[in-house]
């Protein structure tokens, strides 16, 4: 194999070509090894070489075994017991960490990979709430985790289950709302295998979700838990997913009656099958019931520096047309909406509301401007971006004056810059969470007053517009009835507790303008993904947060499609609502334009179907408005409240006609 080289010759070069390089110790190994190989003698162990070489080599295979004895569990279960006779399954670890992180609701829509973590919550008293569908599960989910500051949590069961819950996954996402997504899979040593309803999850997740985990062992449950409760609520709040094989979850003999070989190949081969499978099953189960602590991870939150605030305090002091764009960020923790309310009421800067923070200010703020925009941009010296992005909303920074003076504040970099390369510029950026900023800039301004004259024009031109807009609610349509009327009388009726939700295209469009949301997170909508089939879900996880308020879904016909199916829901779990429709027979906001650019109506047509119907056939309450109940129109909302107040879940279908209130405006 050496050509002409014989073995002293070689292994002779070789050491000399070695200590040439500076190599000696490698290359006297390689001249010891050659010398003995190749003259067929075995290795002089007096060699110092040799002997350093039979050393590693030993050290080496103690390694390997090592490793694999860890990676089969053997060395844990050395120090950690087995506890064969155990009832106990994975599903109580999982109610323990979502009780200590203080869940009260469970969504979801039963599977068996997940029925013991149900059973469990249910012992603990974790309400656990069924859907009709599990996209509404994790909608709710959204819901409850922005109205109460906690982690909201669905869990759903493996493979199709999981897979209709992406687009709210990606919802929350873009809402950045932190949510836990709990999914089955198929036991551990089938996936992979063609398991029933076993994919590849983790790939489906991993782009969509701040963290990702699929528990492999029992003992692993509580530690991955806390950490995937800690991550949805640090830095930019968002989802989270954790994946638990079905043999994780169920009592140690059901899991060993199902790992139990059949027909297993006599001999050696089947002796050591038969010892893998005992050994995965007894690395599963050691150490599970030992003690562990359940408690919440400390959430880690981005705060502006004292030089950044000090900054902005001199900036607002010396602006005489400033105002405020506040994104739903505001309303996150750690500062109370409450508190957050009187400091904005103290600085007295006018204030534009977007997303979870309409109704920040109340019904009838003099401070809250919901009119003129974009004209208040262009004319604005200093504009404060407080988890505002300048995405699409904001026509990616082109409404912003190139003049003002601009601080941009937001607990996510990517969105806290957003388009700055093209269309605008900041004058502060700070990654840092927007309401406790605002709360330190109150207390640094303490004394100040914005220019009064600047806080009435914008008003005035307030005034302007929305009585505007009644006079159009006054106008006759062609056909049923006006939209903006039936907005306008509802706003009137809604209570002072109301919760609105947001579900829709071109009828929640024109109720944007028109529905004042009464208070601090008392606005949902679904953010800037902009997706369909929220208003189910949202509006259970609301009512559930909030039993004693009447919570409201704004629905178009299109969107209400997605959703009415869990009437069944409402009615069942004693969450009754109330959906107003506008019911115009049409994918209005789409038909808009693609009437007048492409010349057909073609895929926007539906009908004015009886979904007031379809509601009592659920066990609710409907009611339908048409043309000649224009004079009862209210005496319908109060009969709806009053049916909703005695349980019932409510349906007002209402047959709109077309205005041209949103003409010119852009369907996303």
């Amino acid at each position: 194999m050496l050509g002409v080289w014989s073995h002293d010759s070689a292994g002779e070069a070789l050491w000399v070509k070695g200590r040439k390089r500076g190599s000696v110790g490698v290359f006297s190994v390689c001249h010891c090894v050659l010398h003995s190989n190749l003259a067929g003698l075995p290795m002089d162990i007096s060699c110092d070489c040799c002997r350093i070489l039979g050393v590693a080599l030993g050290a080496l295979l103690l390694f390997v075994l090592f490793w694999i004895a860890h990676r089969l569990g053997i060395i844990y279960q050395l120090f950690h017991k087995v506890e064969t006779k155990s009832s106990r399954h994975g599903g109580e670890l999982v109610a323990n960490v979502l009780r200590a992180h203080g869940v009260r609701y469970v969504f979801t829509l039963v599977g068996g990979h997940i029925s013991p973590i149900l059973v469990a919550c249910e012992k603990l008293g974790i309400r656990v709430v069924d859907t009709r569908q599990e996209a509404t599960a994790v909608f709710a989910a959204d819901a409850v985790a922005r109205l109460s500051g906690t982690v909201g949590v669905a869990a759903v069961t493996a493979g199709p289950g999981l897979t209709n819950t992406v687009t709210a996954i990606k919802n929350a996402q873009m809402a950045e709302s932190p949510l836990l997504l709990i999914g089955g899979s198929a036991a551990t040593l089938l996936q992979g295998r063609g398991a029933l309803q076993d994919i590849d999850q983790m790939s489906l997740f991993k782009p969509i979700c701040k963290f990702c985990a699929s528990v492999r062992t029992i003992r692993q449950i509580i530690p991955v838990l806390r950490k995937a409760m800690a991550l949805a609520q640090s830095g930019t709040p968002g989802p989270v997913f954790v994946e638990f094989p079905i043999d994780i979850l169920y009592p140690y003999h059901v899991v060993h009656k199902e790992l139990s070989p059949k027909g297993v190949p006599k001999g050696i081969v089947g002796k050591v099958i038969n010892w893998y499978l005992q050994n995965h099953l007894k690395n599963l189960f050691a150490g599970a019931w030992e003690p562990c602590d359940v408690s919440p991870l400390q959430v880690s939150i981005p705060l502006a520096t004292a030089d950044q605030v000090q900054r902005c305090i001199e900036l607002v002091s010396r602006a005489k047309k400033p105002v405020f764009l506040l994104g739903s960020q505001v309303t996150l923790p750690p500062i109370p909406v409450e508190k957050l309310r009187k400091s904005l009421e103290s600085l007295g800067i006018p204030c534009f509301l977007g997303g979870m923070a309409r109704g920040m200010l109340g019904k009838d703020s003099p401070l809250h401007i919901r009119q003129n925009r974009r004209e208040a941009l262009k004319e604005a010296d200093l504009v404060i971006l407080a988890g505002t992005v300048c995405d699409f909303r904001l026509s990616y920074g082109r409404v912003l004056n190139r003049r003002s003076k601009i601080i941009a504040v937001n607990r996510d970099r990517s969105q806290l810059l957003k388009n700055s390369d093209m269309f605008w510029k900041p004058t502060v950026a700070i990654q840092g969470d927007a309401g406790s900023f605002i709360v330190n800039l109150s207390e640094g301004l303490k004394g100040y007053t914005c220019p009064s004259d600047w806080t009435e024009q914008l008003k005035s031109g307030d005034v302007t517009k929305e009585k505007a807009n009644k006079l159009k609610a006054e106008e006759k349509t062609e056909r049923h009835l006006n939209p903006l009327k039936v907005l306008h009388l509802v706003d009137e009726e809604m209570a002072d507790d109301s919760i609105i939700v947001a579900d829709g295209g071109d009828f929640v469009g024109s109720a944007a303008y028109i529905l004042r949301p009464r208070g601090p997170l008392r606005w949902l909508d679904p953010g800037a993904f902009g997706t369909l089939g929220v208003g189910g879900g949202f509006a259970l996880g609301a009512k559930l947060c909030r039993p004693d308020s009447e919570v409201w879904i704004v629905f178009g016909d299109g969107s209400l499609g997605y959703s009415i199916v869990e009437f069944d829901t409402y009615t069942r779990h004693k969450t009754p609502v109330i959906a107003l429709i506008g019911n115009d027979a049409c994918w209005s906001q789409i038909s808009r334009e693609q009437v007048p650019l492409l010349g057909s109506n073609v895929a926007c047509s539906l009908a004015y179907n009886d979904y007031h119907n379809v509601a009592e056939g659920f066990g609710g309450k409907g009611f339908l408005v048409t043309r000649q109940d224009d004079n009862r129109i209210v005496d319908i909302i109060k009969e709806g409240q009053k049916a909703c107040k005695n349980g019932k879940a409510v349906l007002i279908n209402v047959l709109i006609g077309k205005t041209n209130f949103r003409e010119g405006s852009i369907s996303v």
